[in-house]
């Protein structure tokens, strides 16, 4: 208990001075509480403003896959290079080192597999994404497809009432409808829809008029990386979605499948973070090894 006779008078109030109101760096994140903004800021680097994410979930429906055979070889050297994590509860507890001290976007949503109809799911509890200090969850949502849509979006709903409640981001992550077009239109309006449901962050995919699909979403958008690409055509895929408002990338099997993991991680993240051009970027990928 403080002493009543040692009670000062404050006499420095700043009077005539504005308290410093900036907002916070990242796209329509500025309202969001504490815990929100503190893990966004573990998944974007606040000098830049984008994230290089290292996704390596496909074994939730793909099983062990070319490149994600053994995530201990494969994958836990490239994760110092990572700015983030993308993975499963499964593969987090079992096989990445704690001590690696990277911001996990969790893989939220699982229920069916590559050998049925994908996008049954059903959400993780929320209280499992705290347990392993989640700094997101991710969550499928499939616009298009009439068999998965509403039950998907109910998904994200679902998640995003529950991230709010404990301040964990969602991202929502946008499946390619079997009935609609992959270009801007469909894109534009899948990561609206994702956005307009709460989700603090979209990941989709790439296409030309990307930067209409930026524009007309209020969170910030990460690509999809895809099907594995040429080492050059992967750097080129990534400085393009920068350069049209992206911020950052969600790469896979573009990374891991690589003839040089560990270099093209790097490659890509000059892209994001230092502007490096694809030729630049690519001359890089060679020179390490």
């Amino acid at each position: 208990m403080a002493d009543l006779d040692d009670i000062r008078d404050g006499k420095e109030y700043g009077v005539g001075v504005e308290q410093c109101t900036d907002g916070f760096f990242l796209k329509g994140s500025n309202n969001l509480d504490l815990g929100m903004k503190d893990r966004l800021s573990r998944i974007f680097n606040p000098a830049t403003g984008r994230t290089v994410m290292l996704a390596f979930d496909h074994g939730f429906i793909m099983g062990p896959t070319s490149g994600v055979e053994r995530i201990d070889l494969s994958i836990v050297p490239l994760i110092e290079h990572a700015d983030c994590l993308m993975c499963t509860r499964g593969v987090l507890r079992s096989l990445v080192p704690p001590t690696s001290r990277k911001p996990i976007c969790l893989r939220a949503d699982a229920g069916t597999s590559i050998l049925t109809e994908l996008n049954h799911n059903v959400v993780i509890d929320i209280q499992d994404a705290v347990k392993v200090n989640a700094s997101a969850i991710a969550v499928m949502v499939s616009v298009g497809d009439a068999a998965t849509e509403a039950e998907t979006v109910a998904n994200l709903y679902q998640a995003v009432d529950e991230g709010q409640a404990y301040g964990i981001p969602v991202m929502g992550v946008t499946a390619v409808g079997k009935d609609m077009a992959r270009d801007a239109r469909y894109f534009g309006l899948a990561s609206r829809l994702c956005a307009e449901n709460g989700a603090n962050i979209v990941k989709t995919y790439y296409t030309e008029g990307f930067e209409k699909v930026v524009a007309c979403c209020p969170v910030p958008i990460v690509i999809a990386g895809g099907k594995k690409l040429p080492e050059l055509e992967a750097l080129d895929l990534a400085y393009r979605a920068i350069q049209s408002g992206a911020a950052g990338v969600d790469m896979g099997r573009n990374v891991f499948q690589s003839e040089k993991p560990a270099a093209m991680i790097q490659a890509v993240g000059a892209v994001v973070h230092q502007g490096l051009k694809p030729a630049e970027a690519f001359q890089m990928f060679n020179d390490l090894k």
